[in-house]
């Protein structure tokens, strides 16, 4: 199993310094990747998640500048809420800059009214998404490159630069259309608050349309070994494994960044993560 860490970008643990320290402390403890979490608005009545949040895109630039070789991750980019050329620009740019090390988990988002702020509609994000996929398929492989679909349309377009490499996309969510969509159009899925014996239906369901090594199932969770017994966690990573889960992205509760160090050092000895 590889293992990655979401970077301090969120709460009183979020500053500059925690986030290079992090990205720089998770490469030389060998983690496959660094991750973040993508929110561009939060209604002040939303309990969830915490409102400071850096720019998810910015945030792994600084710390790809930080790094030399481990990858950058979303988790997850909810595609929709974003006009999907600017988006792929921004991606391919940071794909670019890093050296080709960026992989992405998308997804339809939850927050209904986080939609309204931002003047997109919620009801229709499943069809933009895919279409979203489409188009960054085709700027990312054709210069120039047309689309026509029911939302977005364009003639002769150059979104450049185009990527370092092919940025594996992984569909995140626990829905119908989100299995369909991660074995459709996807290179892996990623999934969140999953029991390990609920997830292995799953992945039966998920390996029966994509049996290939290439197609990975990862899963996010909060595991912290400051403030969760070491037992538990090594049990549920054995759990998780024999479920068919390829990859975990863990996340820290700390509130400093040398906390959030010392969680991932102890996460590294129980996990034993196979080398990125």
């Amino acid at each position: 199993m590889q293992l990655g860490i979401h970077l301090p970008q969120y709460g009183r643990a979020a500053t500059p310094e925690a986030i290079e320290a992090v990205a720089r402390r998770a490469e030389a403890l060998g983690f496959a990747d660094v991750w973040v979490s993508d929110h561009v608005v939060q209604p002040a009545d939303q309990g969830y998640p915490s409102p400071y949040l850096f720019e998810p895109i910015l945030t792994l630039g600084w710390a790809a500048a930080a790094t030399e070789r481990i990858g950058l991750g979303t988790s997850v980019l909810v595609v929709p809420q974003y006009h999907p050329l600017q988006l792929a620009n921004a991606l391919a740019s940071l794909d670019r800059l890093s050296g080709g090390r960026l992989k992405l988990t998308v997804g339809v988002g939850w927050s209904e009214a986080e939609y309204a702020a931002l003047g997109q509609d919620f009801h229709s994000r499943g069809r933009r998404l895919d279409e979203a996929l489409e188009i960054f398929a085709a700027v990312w492989h054709h210069d120039p490159a047309s689309f026509h679909g029911e939302h977005y349309h364009f003639d002769a377009l150059r979104v450049l630069p185009q990527p370092a490499h092919e940025i594996p996309i992984w569909v995140g969510g626990s829905s119908e259309p989100a299995w369909r969509r991660a074995t459709g159009r996807g290179d892996g899925y990623q999934a969140i608050s999953t029991a390990p014996e609920d997830l292995a239906s799953i992945v039966v369901r998920l390996r029966a349309e994509r049996p290939g090594e290439d197609f990975t199932i990862s899963y996010r969770t909060g595991w912290d070994p400051q403030g969760m017994d070491p037992a538990l966690i090594a049990d549920e990573c054995a759990a998780y494994a024999e479920a068919g889960v390829q990859h975990v992205v863990s996340a820290p509760w700390r509130t400093t960044g040398d906390d959030w160090i010392r969680s991932m050092e102890l996460l590294v000895d129980i996990v034993q993560p196979d080398p990125a």
